[in-house]
């Protein structure tokens, strides 16, 4: 009989570790399968070794044995990869203890003797999430290809209606106004619409206006012939000479000075500029793509910006979406970002945790796309395993998020471990915890405990000893 894994299945591993060597027979026995890849040891030190060298899915533990302590080992775990599953194990059961071990990360906890058929269940629901997560990392991977263009990602209706608005624009603009807030990829879509359109063989030159000093502004654009003003020791190129026969963005337009705008103006209509201090108009064949997170027809209106420059750049709009009207992209986004960055640090993270999703999940992203990928660049710097888990989010998430708040307060408790992720302590903090991992889950208590990354006896536990009651419409 061939009991190989099929193609479909993935080879979890595991570490049981119990100083009883019939304990460790018995458990291997009753766990053996295809697609389970069991290591054993008597000794704990040994046992995390093995965790180290092949960071196992799941690992089982007596709670005690000699040398180290299961409790010992969860910590240990723990730190170095919050992501593994542990399940402790021991014939000494308490209710104090079992709580314990949950508090600092501990999946399940385990009487002795050992309930194989629970245990299998246990072990079968761990593999069966883990095959679940793999398979949906593939299809995200070919989501993601799919939904890329042109170096922005999305899936979301508004964003195929800004990739088609950019196909249909970049065969024929001469100018184009990108308008949207701070950290929405406007820099993106001016890429975009070079490399699609007649002028992407000629250069992309780019003016951030907000960071030019007002007198040199004209010298920037059209550029200078030697003598023009002091200082002017030498003829040079403006940036419309530059960008001939290409495209020249003006980032941030909005800050540019009335003085400059008529001149611009003069520009985009005659397709022509004079160096400063020259005589000589010179013919240029520039294609001009503006942005602004301003509102410019507001700003023309109150005589802040060139009303006739406005209609002349706004030939055609493009409205750059806020990530909050996207909202759908987030884990495409947060992939793609995750996929880029541990790459970049030469790291293999393959995802979040579930609590460290939800605390993103419920995030506003007044920063935007911007902000995203600023946090999971931070995230990805401090992770140590191959999940990003809360405390790898930076202080300012996880502080403006219960789920954050309450990651952050345990890590920190006087005698906990550092790099522990436990939950929260035994207060009305941890309460409001549970209540809200049960309102994302709407009462769905299989789905909280995924969340909470606890069993759901732990769960359970915790809701009567709070007093938490879910109704059947959850």
């Amino acid at each position: 009989m061939d009991r190989s894994p099929s193609r479909d299945q993935v080879v979890v591993s595991v570490v049981i570790m119990d100083d009883h060597p019939g304990s460790l027979e018995l458990l291997s026995s009753a766990l053996a399968q295809p697609h389970l890849r069991i290591y054993t040891t008597e000794d704990p030190e040994t046992g995390l070794e093995l965790v180290y060298r092949h960071r196992p899915q799941i690992v089982l533990t007596d709670l005690v044995m000699p040398k180290l302590s299961g409790l010992e080992v969860l910590d240990r775990i723990v730190a170095f990869d919050p992501s593994i599953h542990v399940i402790l194990m021991t014939a000494h059961y308490s209710t104090e203890s079992a709580v314990d071990a949950i508090k600092r990360g501990a999946f399940d906890y385990l009487n002795k003797p050992v309930n194989l058929s629970a245990l299998r269940e246990r072990v079968g629901r761990i593999v069966e999430e883990t095959q679940r997560r793999l398979r949906a990392a593939h299809l995200e991977d070919e989501l993601l290809d799919s939904s890329a263009f042109e170096g922005m990602v999305g899936n979301s209706p508004v964003m195929w209606e800004l990739y088609s608005k950019i196909r249909r624009i970049a065969p024929h603009f001469r100018t184009v106004l990108i308008t949207g807030p701070t950290g929405t990829g406007k820099d993106l879509v001016a890429h975009a619409l070079h490399k699609l359109s007649p002028a992407a063989k000629g250069n992309f030159v780019v003016l951030n206006c907000s960071a030019v000093v007002e007198t040199l502004f004209e010298s920037e654009l059209f550029g200078h012939v030697k003598g023009a003003f002091t200082g002017a020791s030498a003829d040079k190129i403006g940036l419309f000479e530059y960008a001939n026969h290409g495209v020249l963005f003006l980032d941030e337009i909005g800050d540019m000075p009335m003085s400059t705008q008529a001149k611009l103006l003069r520009a985009l209509q005659n397709q022509e500029i004079q160096r400063v201090g020259s005589l000589t108009p010179r013919k240029v064949n520039v294609r001009v793509i503006a942005a602004t997170n301003r509102d410019l027809r507001a700003a023309a209106a109150e005589n802040r910006f060139r009303e006739d420059l406005y209609y002349r750049l706004n030939m055609v709009e493009i409205r750059t979406p806020t990530l909050s009207e996207r909202i759908g992209d987030l884990p495409l986004l947060i992939r793609h970002y995750v996929r880029m960055f541990s790459s970049q640090f030469g790291k293999s993270i393959v995802g979040l945790t579930p609590r460290a999703e939800l605390v993103l999940a419920r995030h506003n992203w007044p920063g935007n796309v911007r902000e995203l990928e600023n946090v999971i660049g931070h995230a990805c710097m401090m992770a140590t395993g191959d999940r990003i888990d809360v405390p790898d989010l930076p202080d300012s998430l996880r502080s403006a998020h219960p789920l954050g708040r309450e990651a952050s307060v345990a890590a920190s408790a006087p005698g906990a471990t550092p790099g522990v992720q436990e939950l929260s302590p035994l207060n009305e903090q941890e309460r409001r915890l549970l209540v809200e991992a049960l309102s994302h889950a709407n009462g769905n208590q299989s789905e909280a405990a995924r969340l909470l990354q606890i069993g759901r006896d732990a769960l359970r536990y915790k809701m009567k000893k709070f007093g938490i009651e879910v109704s059947p419409a959850g």
